[in-house]
């Protein structure tokens, strides 16, 4: 099997980054799969937005954690051209359901409400019937949520990404369950490629928008490719 395209996003190369038309236009592609980031509301509302801060995806400021779900819908988070109101959990798992792809749930922390993030995705997911489907895939930056997910629901894909800084992966890292795949931007790839693979696991890499890049990547087994131009990909992989 080759490379599989992660529309980044959604499809964020043509339309506003993490709203509903996003995955609309990534569920109409022949890809694998898609991405989103998710973040908890004041209210607990699980909510597909990549920034902590709103100011640069909406038309609201201050961070998403102090905004009720309310409140956030009344803001704009698409452009001029697609308007759109801000994207739920539960709406992008309900548009999921008659595509075959497959989601990669980005938990973002630091978060002020911690664990909460962990449960209520396990809340949302056994609400629609996907806590055993094998095509959600969780995958964070953070240590504990990685290892929260092992323990809240072990049967999910669990991807850890690690920055450029950071060591890939220690064998005494307490804070680490289990993950059952790695990821890394194309940078550190690059710069280091003996880390595809590592650890027998599969390698995630973001965020592979060049055509150049997107060969480099197939010519060395990656395993899956988040892009946020996933038509361009297709050429490619």
């Amino acid at each position: 099997m080759g490379v599989k395209i992660i529309a980044h996003r959604g499809y964020s190369s043509r339309y506003p980054e993490s709203t509903a038309i996003a995955y609309e236009k990534s569920f109409d592609l022949p890809i694998h799969g898609v991405e989103c980031d998710i973040r908890l509301t004041k209210d607990g509302e699980v909510v597909c937005i990549h920034d902590p801060i709103l100011d640069r995806v909406s038309t609201g400021s201050g961070r998403v954690s102090v905004h009720t779900l309310a409140q956030l819908q009344r803001l704009d988070f698409g452009s001029e051209e697609h308007p759109q109101r801000v994207l739920t959990l539960d709406h992008l798992l309900e548009m999921s359901k008659p595509h075959p792809h497959h989601l990669y749930i980005e938990t973002k922390h630091p978060l002020r409400y911690g664990r909460m993030l962990e449960e209520q995705l396990v809340r949302r997911l056994t609400y629609h019937g996907m806590l055993d489907d094998p095509r959600v895939h969780v995958i964070s930056f953070a240590g504990a949520s990685i290892s929260r997910m092992h323990a809240l629901a072990p049967q999910i894909d669990r991807i850890y990404l690690r920055r450029s800084w950071h060591r890939l992966l220690h064998p005494c890292d307490p804070t680490v369950g289990a993950p059952t795949g790695l990821g890394m931007s194309i940078e550190r790839a690059r710069q280091h490629p003996g880390l595809i693979h590592a650890r027998s696991l599969p390698t995630y890499l973001w965020t592979v928008d060049e055509p150049k890049d997107m060969a480099w990547a197939r010519d060395r087994g990656v395993d899956m490719l988040a892009t946020n131009k996933p038509e361009l990909a297709l050429t490619y992989l």
